[in-house]
């Protein structure tokens, strides 16, 4: 299933204020907090109403749920939803940071543009080393803890196959943003909970249209993968919600299984 289409339609800007339809829907739920009408333990209404009550998309709701928790005033639970953790102090302040689908979103962006102009420069050694980088994120998808060192590799090299220092040094610091900002690195971690890894096939298909020194296919292939990115993100937390109600399952399988018959 392919939603990406609507990978860069998520959260809107607004037209009036600037403010993204995220920020707009966490500084309301501050409000509500702030005013008293959600104590602290209740649990917030369901994403599905949330989007319906402020007509914003599933997505928008889960950053501006995001937002609230790395702030310390909500916990969202596998399967159970979001609960109030903390109310605001009457001087809190309702700051953002960028978003993993903000970041990602300026990543299509820069590195597409960038894959577009590598393919021009690169060289033949440069793409051996990005083959062997393909095979050491294979390699780093085996194991439990991922690092996803290799990933950043592969896609800082590319950068720096573009021979333009201002591009290396803007993606690098996209890439730093990724464990910098709160939301970007809360989203990230509960992507790799959910067993999510980069998908060696969308490297081996950017690393093929380099080779091919095309840039209209190396822009493509980038920004497929990113789009990628996108939906595993967005769907990060269906896909844990999925994972514990398959263990609940199991477990009253066994627990009854196990009892005597009457």
């Amino acid at each position: 299933m392919s939603l990406r289409p609507k990978a860069v339609t998520f959260a809107g800007d607004d037209a009036i204020s600037g403010e993204r339809l995220y920020q707009r829907l966490a500084r309301g739920l501050f409000a509500d907090l702030a005013s008293g009408k959600y104590g602290i333990g209740d649990r917030l209404p369901a994403e599905r109403e949330l989007s319906a009550e402020h007509n914003v998309s599933r997505p928008a709701v889960r950053e501006a749920l995001i937002a609230l928790e790395v702030q310390g005033y909500i916990e969202v639970r596998v399967g159970s939803g979001a609960f109030v953790r903390r109310l605001p102090a009457q001087d809190d302040m309702r700051g953002f940071a960028i978003t993993a689908f903000e970041l990602t979103e300026a990543r299509m962006v820069f590195e597409g543009e960038a894959a577009a102009l590598a393919a021009i420069h690169i060289s033949d050694d440069e793409l051996d080393a990005l083959d062997r980088l393909v095979e050491a994120i294979a390699a780093e998808n085996l194991h439990s803890d991922v690092t996803e060192d290799a990933d950043q590799a592969f896609h800082l090299a590319i950068a720096r196959a573009t021979r333009n220092a201002g591009i290396a040094r803007t993606i690098e610091d996209l890439w730093r943003l990724r464990s910098t900002s709160p939301e970007c690195a809360l989203l990230h971690d509960k992507a790799r909970s959910a067993k999510i890894r980069p998908v060696v096939a969308e490297h081996s298909a950017i690393v093929l249209a380099l080779r091919g020194h095309d840039p209209i296919a190396a822009r493509a292939t980038m920004r497929a993968h990113l789009s990628a990115v996108m939906d595993h993100l967005l769907f990060t937390t269906e896909e844990r919600a999925v994972e514990e109600a398959r263990k609940l399952v199991a477990s009253k399988r066994a627990r009854y299984s196990s009892s005597p018959a009457s």
